[in-house]
């Protein structure tokens, strides 16, 4: 592997450049600084190790799924790479790394009856992954499901059927008893949203279905494959500490009419509670149960479940954001505005909100046309620190896309990705200094990757890929992270 620009602290400042006037803003001691990646984003040798198709290996391979006919058979090559990567986080000065393991590399003969064996290979990757972090002086977190079920799941019923749950808290066991040795922090799901919404509703992601019941049985047993899987990371290690990785939305009435401000709870409850009632209080809420009842009257949830998902609690909460959900009352006046950054579906992940609409607002929007907001990362926060106190909570994705280019000098220059990351940083910092007890940050991405339905069309990463020679390049938005972390503080 090449690089270029990988040494962020030995390169001199111009003397020209006006010197901050305010102090900065400085992280508690011990606060951890990250970047999260995902197995099928990133690790490629989709066919090597052991390892069986994914939903999202069928997915890509069909014929106008992906943007570009891409696929995620090589992406990063990083299963091969993966050590000069993880020295390259270690130059950039990384304390944390979030990564996903390939449920198909660990039980790649998996059915709806049981897991079938272990493979070997497959563990043995990943352990030598936390190895090499730990060598390096990085905390490694694990993700155990990160979107890429294994397909024989799937053909058996996937999320929509509740032996896949039960197979998931099996899985988990089975990863935390090989890494728990030297792993602290496990995470269970990954945006269980996306799974159920955008892979059961819209089908704009694997494995591409448009059922609005299934979408809603996923939600179910998503929470319900949570439940297992804590309570079986727990069994395996004792002292490891459980999360969860909600995207997580700052959603808001475009008015306050009653009917605007109707539509921002129907969305809130869709995407936000629907998780995090029975994960932190045992319960569904009302009113999402209400406004699904001409969907389903969620009799897939059998006595005990919720017991079982709130037993499993968390730890640590996991918050992904990115940008800003503005909502309004669909008047029918006019076409329907579907501006909520998730593509567009042969239908709407939104069940049961036929007249709320998603309206385009004015303002800087990043390369996926989501807009910039940093207000919504304290809100967030704040709002989760004060709904539920005394739970640690860490933001475990936040980034943006921007098309970067590598210059004629080597360097990668993305200023708008740079100032992204400062002012939700500093958003970051604002919603500790009023009171919540943020532990970490991690970076969306490492890399530039395999965009899931985007392929590789857009550039999320700290660090340019060519994907024709897998060169790597930081660009400038990494070395100002490095910047960050070396202080332990960013500039207001």
């Amino acid at each position: 592997m090449t690089t270029t620009q990988a040494q962020p602290t030995t390169q001199a400042q111009p003397t020209t450049q006006a010197q901050p006037t305010t102090l900065p803003l400085t992280f508690p001691p011990g606060f951890l600084w990250g970047s999260a990646t995902a197995a099928y984003q990133i690790e490629g040798a989709v066919a090597e190790g052991g390892r069986t198709p994914s939903i999202w290996d069928t997915y890509a391979h069909t014929p106008g799924r992906i943007a570009g006919g891409d696929t995620g058979d090589v992406a990063d090559d990083h299963y091969h790479r993966f050590r000069d990567d993880v020295a390259l986080m270690k130059r950039l000065g990384l304390t944390s790394y979030r990564f996903s393991v390939s449920w198909s590399r660990i039980t790649p003969q998996v059915t709806a009856d049981g897991l079938g064996p272990v493979n070997p290979e497959g563990l043995a990757f990943y352990s030598d992954l936390v190895d090499a972090l730990l060598a390096a002086g990085i905390t490694p977190a694990v993700t155990l499901y990160h979107w890429d079920l294994p397909q024989a799941l799937e053909d058996a019923g996937g999320w929509a059927t509740r032996s896949t749950a039960e197979r998931f808290g099996e899985y988990a066991g089975v990863v935390a008893a090989a890494l728990g040795d030297r792993v602290r922090l496990f995470i269970t799901l990954n945006e269980p949203w996306c799974t159920a919404y955008l892979g059961y509703a819209s089908g704009v992601h694997a494995p591409g279905r448009t059922e609005d019941v299934a979408a809603l049985a996923a939600v179910h047993h998503l929470n319900l494959a949570h439940g297992l899987g804590a309570a079986a990371v727990r069994r395996a290690v004792p002292d490891a500490r459980v999360s969860i990785s909600l995207n997580l939305v700052w959603v808001r009435p475009e008015t306050t009419s009653a009917r605007d401000v109707d539509a921002a709870r129907r969305v809130d409850g869709l995407q936000n509670r629907v998780f995090l009632d029975p994960l932190l209080h045992g319960t569904y809420p009302s009113d999402v149960l209400v406004d699904t009842a001409g969907v389903t009257d969620w009799g897939f949830i059998r006595p005990g479940d919720l017991e079982v998902i709130v037993a499993g609690g968390v730890d640590v909460l996991g918050v992904n954001y990115y940008s800003p959900t503005v909502v309004r009352h669909w008047t029918r006046e006019r076409p329907k505005e579907y501006a909520d950054g998730h593509g567009d579906g042969a239908a709407s992940p939104w069940i049961a909100c036929e007249d709320v609409e998603f309206p385009r607002r004015p303002g800087r929007k990043t390369d996926m046309g989501w807009g910039i907001d940093p207000r919504g990362m304290t809100e967030l926060l704040v709002r989760m620190a004060r709904e539920h106190p005394g739970l640690d909570l860490m933001v475990t994705e936040n980034g943006a896309a921007f098309p970067d280019v590598v210059g004629a000098d080597g360097r990668v220059a993305d200023p708008d990705r740079r100032e992204y990351l400062r002012t939700h940083i500093a958003a970051v910092h604002a919603a500790i200094a009023a009171g919540a007890p943020v532990i970490g940050y991690c970076v969306w991405s490492l890399l530039d990757n395999f965009e899931w339905a985007w392929g590789y069309g857009k550039r999320f990463g700290i660090v340019h890929v060519d994907y024709d020679t897998q060169e790597r390049t930081v660009k400038d938005s990494a070395l100002f992270y490095a910047d960050v972390i070396r202080a332990n503080a960013v500039q207001p």
